[in-house]
């Protein structure tokens, strides 16, 4: 099986949000519409070795998702999520 570049963490599943505008002081004096901005999740490429499989895998990992798996390790953590 091949890695696929993703868009979304599949640990964390932290993916692009939408967000901006302006304040509601703005909005009562004036309407003038902005639009919104996309806001993307920090994805970082990363290797993970698993030493209780004797692998590595390669996944695009949100920094919350790497700090995770430095706490708990790596088998527990993508176990819990369904990786693997």
């Amino acid at each position: 099986m091949t890695p696929v570049m993703a868009k979304a963490c599949p640990v964390t599943n932290k993916s692009s949000r939408v967000g901006g505008g302006y304040s509601n002081r703005t909005r009562a004096t004036q309407f003038n519409p902005t639009g919104m901005n996309r806001k993307y999740a920090n994805l970082q490429k990363k290797r993970v070795y698993i030493p209780e499989l004797k692998k590595t895998l390669t996944l695009t990992l949100s920094t919350k998702a790497i700090k995770t798996i430095q706490k708990n390790g790596a088998f527990r953590t993508l176990k819990a999520a369904g990786v693997i």
